[in-house]
């Protein structure tokens, strides 16, 4: 049951510009399936769901697919204007920023969903981003660098 109104979600946010929980869970109920605002939560958050802004320049559900990321052009901006280095410390991604920008920018590589990074903790001008193994930790400052420079 759970793969079938999943799978419905995707056509439905596929088909209508969907902005709300509520909204969404109205179009399943129409289509059979019956449930709970926290099932439905947890559908959005398991097919990885975001909101982006519509053609009628109303935000609506859509799904963020790896291989078709395209990074807003406000996350982009964030970390260009306000990440100054990044240092490798084991599985740790060190990110110094410009003093008070840290935690956009913590924000704003959370939203990305880079492979590889588990968690980020921001301070004022410093970010620990946990990278799940060491050895991925090139791979993730290549990607962020690659978005700073607007070629991600």
């Amino acid at each position: 049951m759970k793969g079938k109104r999943q799978e419905k979600i995707l056509e439905l946010i596929k088909n209508y510009d969907i902005e709300t929980q509520e909204e969404l869970a109205g179009y399943l109920k129409r289509a059979g399936f019956s449930s709970t605002q926290g099932t439905i939560s947890r559908d959005i958050r398991e097919l990885k769901l975001t909101k982006v802004t519509g053609e009628n320049g109303r935000p609506k559900y859509a799904p963020i697919l790896r291989e078709n990321l395209h990074v807003s052009s406000k996350y982009r901006r964030v970390l260009s204007e306000a990440i100054l280095h990044m240092e490798e410390a084991e599985n740790i991604l060190v990110i110094k920023t410009v003093s008070g920008m840290a935690m956009a920018c913590a924000a704003a590589i959370d939203s990305i969903a880079i492979k590889g990074i588990v968690g980020s903790i921001a301070g004022d001008d410093t970010i620990l981003c946990v990278i799940k193994q060491a050895s991925l930790v090139p791979e993730v400052m290549l990607e962020l660098d690659q978005i700073i420079k607007g070629s991600a």
